[in-house]
């Protein structure tokens, strides 16, 4: 009697350990650049599930990413004005978001119009 509610115990823990492993999604690795055409470029490194790495919002970073599939094309614009100087920045995003490869390059005409379009995503 006590090795089959030992056994149904081994069993149940083992069950309730596996489970969560099994659902865990696979690990996002990012970097993120951005340079203009003075000047040094920028770089951090994000991953998420778990959120960290470099950059200074990595979580806010993350969340934004999961709600558009990691495609920054798919961000909605924040509501500010941009003043008209042309000063061009590129930015990227390169890595593996879930277990796929992802890769996206725009220019934006300045900075101010990047985190418009990209809210925290290069904001480091």
């Amino acid at each position: 009697m006590l090795l089959r509610i030992c056994t149904g115990f081994v069993a149940a823990v083992v069950l309730a350990t596996a489970a969560p492993a099994a659902a865990a999604r696979p690990e996002s690795r990012l970097v993120l650049t951005y340079a203009g055409e003075t000047g040094r470029p920028a770089a951090v490194r994000l991953t998420c599930d778990p959120d960290g790495g470099e950059h200074p919002k990595a979580a806010q970073a993350c969340a934004e990413l999961g709600r558009v599939g990691a495609d920054p094309r798919r961000l909605k614009p924040a509501d500010r004005l941009c003043f008209m100087l042309y000063q061009p920045v590129t930015a990227q995003l390169r890595g593996t978001w879930r277990g796929r490869p992802v890769k996206w390059t725009q220019r934006f005409g300045n900075g101010c119009e990047m985190t418009r379009a990209t809210g925290v995503l290069f904001a480091f």
